[in-house]
């Protein structure tokens, strides 16, 4: 009676499986997908009209933080769209943003990929600001390279400086080769327009760029230079964060992205 109840069961398991649900999961298939929502088109309080290159063309949308975000709801964040964050950390070489540490754990939690960035003051040494952005960002092998945000700031209330080309690019360098070596992963630059023609950057090679470009794609902009992330808006509206928001886009489809992931987040 057994043998019979036995070979029924089998009969009823093999009628209602299928040749994949009897095999182990991959990996692929038992993690969480890398793209929240493939292409999305978010709102934004003060559009730009796109004559071509649209950002929503794109596979891949994420966004990036400080403060002025306060907290956010990452779960929901995410699924509106926004697959990966950039978190503000640091800027010169003693000002921690006091929102960091929350972002930075609860990104995590939600499965969102992130990257610390660090905001460059020209009035400080940048070995000093490499070892303030190293004491207060630890090492994550799970989260994206680390970012050096390069742009002027003519409303500082303490440094207006600007250096020449040759001195930014030095200072560049002395920073990112710091870093680098201990995080073991190659940093990200960011950086606006002006800044990127004032100082010649696009002779300055062999990194990935994350571009700004709020009125028009960067191929108007900075012409043929690479670019890795390209930043589209700063008044955009994602459900669970309060405000305006940046928005950016990975260059690339979303299997390059998985692949750009896999590359990086190790």
């Amino acid at each position: 009676m057994r043998r019979l109840a036995a070979l029924f069961m089998l009969t009823l398991l093999g009628a209602c499986s299928t040749v994949d649900d009897l095999s182990p999961l991959s990996p692929s298939a038992s993690s969480s997908p890398t793209v929240a929502v493939r292409a999305p088109r978010f709102e934004d309080s003060k559009p730009h009209e796109w004559d071509s290159g649209a950002p929503w063309n794109y596979a891949v949308h994420g966004t990036d933080v400080s403060k002025y975000q306060t907290s956010v709801d990452w779960p929901t964040a995410k699924a509106s769209g926004i697959s990966f964050a950039f978190i503000k950390a640091t800027e010169g070489g003693d000002r921690f943003d006091e929102y960091f540490n929350e972002h930075w754990a609860r990104t995590k939690a939600a499965g969102v990929p992130r990257a610390a960035y660090h905001f460059f003051y020209f009035c400080t040494p940048a070995a000093q600001q490499a070892r303030w952005f190293i004491q207060n960002v630890p090492v994550d092998r799970s989260a994206m390279p680390p970012v050096l945000d390069m742009e002027w700031n003519p409303k500082s209330p303490t440094c207006r400086l600007r250096p020449d080309a040759a001195t930014v690019r030095a200072e560049m360098t002395t920073f990112l080769q710091i870093v680098e070596r201990h995080y073991g992963k190659k940093p990200i630059i960011y950086t606006s327009v002006d800044f990127f023609d004032d100082n010649q950057l696009s002779t300055f090679r062999g990194y990935p760029y994350w571009l700004r470009s709020v009125a028009g794609h960067p191929r108007e902009k900075y012409g043929s230079h690479p670019f890795t992330f390209w930043q589209y808006t700063g008044t955009g509206i994602v459900p669970g964060m309060t405000g305006k928001s940046d928005i950016n886009v990975f260059n690339g489809s979303e299997a390059a992205w998985n692949k750009w992931l896999r590359q990086n987040t190790r």
